[in-house]
């Protein structure tokens, strides 16, 4: 096997000559190409590469990013290690769906390249490597992997076959390989350039990707880490909640808390930081324990809304936060409702229907400082259900808030009387289900779909 070509080295300045002249090779490839970059996700981004390159311009392609890149790990890094670890991030052959090669070469696969490889000395060295076939290391693994399979042993007998670095501000990132049949004209050293240039932009893309998931499951991963536990039982009180993002890439700024209070009382928060993205998370993480210090001072349900809209004032991106905190006390058989430009809980007595609490004031939003929050106390002498929600759930693009909670109220009412066993450890959690899906009916949700629940008992301990 002959190495034909390894001159085409890096410059300082490459990835940008690069990323500025994509048009004078994009007749090579198919309109694939003009997709890299649309969007913000690393699998996406790989299949708009493979698709670009096979089988229009190759009749394989794979691209591989390195391990260490992926998990951010740069520390102490070796200019030449002695091996390389890279995860298989698309995979396109021929012409062919990519789910007939899933199970010899699965996408999302590690695999450890040695130094010797072709692979290793285009990350170490920054040059693309151009030869003759397959090389050795790889015709082993795939035979082991294929274990006589015909299409394997096709990819095996490759007549030309290509390592592009891929490379973002000077560091390594992975590589893509491309493979040509004995039907085709071997790869030039222009069609290198070609590949170096289409990869130069795929690593912004990649590199945007990578960075735009790190930061959206960080911030999901605090989110869940501060949900209260799925189900509580307090004396008099068993509490439920759900909740809905608008997106599976939306990150909104709703928050929900259980407090238990001195006492048989138990407060109830459900608050909504204005917008999406991290901002509104951190804003809505800063909230949510603002809430958790209060309640530990045992300030009464107004005092404590009153604090916290300073906190509000003080905290950037939680100015305009909408918040409902409801208080239940099993002694005294009453509920302190305090709000600040939330939507009204729903309370639904034992044979219902649901209605609106009639609140003193719906107060402003936190951060405006108004320090102006009435509370409203509502006497429940029998058993209910109180419902603690935001926005999301009741107002749409064709749906204003009143039609909403209308609405939502209605679903209460249904979904309690379809309750086979009420007192089953599952039945509140059920319920909460029910009201979710019952919102999935409006148009495109824009916003998060909160909710507790909370069955009040009155004397029961």
């Amino acid at each position: 096997m002959t190495l034909r070509y390894t001159e085409h080295s890096e410059s300082p300045d490459h990835d940008d000559a690069l990323a500025a002249s994509p048009g004078s090779h994009r007749g090579r490839f198919s309109p694939a190409a003009d997709a890299i970059g649309s969007e913000l996700d690393l699998q996406l981004t790989g299949r708009h590469v493979v698709h670009a390159l096979a089988p229009y311009f190759c009749d394989a392609a794979s691209v591989y990013l390195l391990q260490r890149w992926l998990l951010q790990e740069h520390g102490g890094q070796l200019p030449d290690p002695p091996q390389i670890e890279a995860r298989r991030l698309a995979l396109r052959i021929g012409a062919q769906n990519p789910e007939n090669w899933e199970s010899l070469l699965p996408v999302g696969e590690v695999l450890v390249f040695p130094r010797e490889t072709p692979y290793a000395r285009a990350v170490a060295t920054g040059q693309s490597q151009l030869l003759d076939g397959v090389d050795g290391h790889t015709v082993q693994r795939l035979r082991r992997t294929g274990r006589g399979d015909a299409s394997v042993e096709a990819l095996v007998r490759s007549a030309s076959f290509l390592i592009v670095p891929l490379r973002l501000r000077g560091t390594a990132v992975g590589f893509i390989a491309c493979t040509r049949g004995p039907g085709r004209t071997p790869f030039t050293r222009g069609d290198a350039v070609a590949v170096e240039v289409l990869g130069a932009r795929a690593c912004v893309a990649l590199d945007n990707a990578r960075r735009y998931e790190r930061e959206r499951l960080t911030a999901l991963a605090i989110r869940r880490s501060l949900l209260p536990e799925a189900g509580q039982c307090h004396e008099g009180c068993r509490i439920a909640h759900g909740y809905r993002p608008a997106g599976q890439d939306v990150i909104g700024g709703d928050w929900f808390d259980v407090l238990p209070r001195r006492g048989r009382r138990v407060g109830m928060v459900v608050g909504d930081a204005m917008g999406h993205g991290p901002e509104s998370a951190v804003a809505m993480i800063q909230l949510r324990t603002a809430v958790r210090t209060l309640a530990a001072l045992d300030l009464d349900p107004a005092d404590l809304m009153r604090h916290l809209d300073t906190v509000a004032g003080d905290t950037p991106g939680a100015s305009f936060a909408t918040c409902m905190y409801a208080e239940w006390d099993a002694d005294l058989c009453t509920c302190t409702f305090v709000g600040a430009g939330h939507p009204p809980p729903l309370v639904r007595g034992p044979s219902g229907p649901a209605r609106r609490v009639a609140l003193t004031t719906a107060g402003l939003p936190l951060g405006l400082g108004a320090g102006r929050y009435e509370p409203t106390v509502l006497h429940v002498p029998e058993p209910s259900m109180l419902l603690l929600y935001s926005d999301g759930l009741v107002e749409s693009r064709t749906r204003d808030i009143d039609q909403g909670i209308t609405r939502l109220a209605r679903a209460l009412d249904e979904g309690a009387a379809q309750l086979s066993d009420p007192e089953h450890p599952d039945a509140l959690p059920s319920l909460c289900r029910h009201l979710l899906e019952d919102t999935v009916g409006q148009d495109a949700a824009t916003d998060d779909r909160t909710l507790l629940l909370a069955e009040l008992a009155p004397g029961k301990k």
